[in-house]
């Protein structure tokens, strides 16, 4: 759905849709200002989606696209640019609270090739590394989902073969986390 209010047809997954949606921004030229909200280490995409698409049918239905002022591309450009500023900062906020100097991006925007260029940069002015997975270990954020796992079998948490079950759109903030250790 999103893809298509940057002027993509709208894809089958979300791993296709950030696809759609780079794919598009890469003709953008144009920064058209979207809602910025990043409060601490959180961010609020609510509004920039609807923006967009409000944006979209105020803009590139009136005589703004006629005239060549902005186009689709230019929309799905600013909305790439402005949500990955956000993810970029709270990266680095997270980065000086944990005392870490290395960023590891996975998920299906971590394919994104403009996502890791704005990651690496702020990485490496910290003096540090990114690393970035290739399509096979991003789509379905299986390295996250791989990690998770590993860290419930070092806990003791072994399920039998046969009593395992997969769960497409299982969340990795569901797990129930028996091997985290707060200090008090």
């Amino acid at each position: 759905m999103g893809a298509n209010r940057c002027g993509s047809p709208a894809p089958p997954s979300n791993a296709l849709l950030v696809a759609s949606i780079e794919q598009e921004a890469k003709k953008g030229t144009k920064f058209i200002d979207l809602p910025y909200a990043v409060k601490g280490m959180d961010v609020s995409l609510s509004g920039v989606l609807t923006f967009a698409e409000k944006e979209a049918r105020r803009v590139f239905l009136t005589l703004r696209m006629r005239r060549g002022e902005c186009t689709a591309a230019d929309l799905c450009f600013s909305l790439q640019e402005t949500i990955f500023a956000m993810l970029v900062e709270i990266t680095e906020r997270t980065m000086a609270h944990c005392n870490t100097q290395d960023v590891l991006i996975v998920g299906g925007v971590g394919c994104n090739v403009r996502l890791q260029e704005m990651m690496g940069e702020m990485v490496k002015q910290r003096g540090g590394a990114l690393y970035a997975t290739d399509d096979r270990y991003c789509v379905d954020n299986g390295a996250m989902i791989a990690y998770a796992g590993l860290l419930a079998f070092m806990e003791g948490d072994v399920t039998a073969m046969k009593d395992t079950t997969c769960t497409q759109r299982y969340r990795t903030d569901d797990v129930l986390v028996t091997w985290r250790k707060d200090k008090e």
